[in-house]
């Protein structure tokens, strides 16, 4: 239950900075988007360290995506 809140207020957190930087490009949104979207994954599955490399690979994954 814990890590369902914590998963909910980063990504509440992560939507308003998002909402906020009207100026970011393509790549910093997806990015961004990328690390959310795989710290949320990997709370899904485990613990803080899947949190983390979730959101460490999301992130990765999401700037390569994002140059194309």
């Amino acid at each position: 239950m814990k890590t369902k809140f914590i998963s909910a207020a980063v990504l509440a957190v992560s939507l308003l900075g998002l909402g906020g930087c009207a100026t970011m490009d393509r790549q910093t949104v997806g990015t961004v988007g990328g690390a959310v979207a795989g710290g949320l994954v990997g709370s899904a599955i485990g613990g803080t360290g899947a949190t983390i490399a979730g959101a460490a690979v999301g992130g990765v994954i999401g700037n390569q995506v994002s140059k194309r």
